[in-house]
């Protein structure tokens, strides 16, 4: 994983491990990796994995059985995806916006380029 400077790394695998979740590839009530195993496979601390970890829980995106270890909650793809598209509407949308605003591109060619994204033509 390639981390990038402008953002804690706890929130990047944070985001890595939503992603995950999004995808499909950890389903509800699925086992995650634990906190050792997926500082080894990010070469990080795993303190910082913890972290994130910590991040998530209070997300209620996963949960900790203890002893077991950390779990994707039952509703976990959806409180992802409320987290994620709030974080988007309050924080990304609006620099979105001031681009648009400073280069004059109209919501017309946004959307233009938005349907040759889904559609991939």
């Amino acid at each position: 994983m390639e981390f990038r400077e402008h953002e804690a790394i706890y929130l990047q695998i944070a985001a890595h491990v939503s992603d995950n979740i999004l995808t499909g590839k950890w389903a509800a009530e699925q086992k995650i990796p634990s906190v050792r195993e997926l500082a080894v496979e990010l070469q990080v601390n795993p303190n910082t994995v913890m972290r994130a970890y910590e991040f998530l829980q209070n997300q209620q995106e996963i949960y900790n059985k203890r002893g077991l270890g950390f779990y994707v909650s039952a509703n976990g793809a959806a409180q992802v995806k409320a987290y994620r598209k709030e974080r988007f509407l309050q924080q990304e949308l609006p620099e979105l916006f001031r681009t648009m605003q400073l280069l004059e591109i109209g919501i017309d060619e946004i959307e233009k380029q938005y349907t040759i994204y889904k559609t991939g033509k």
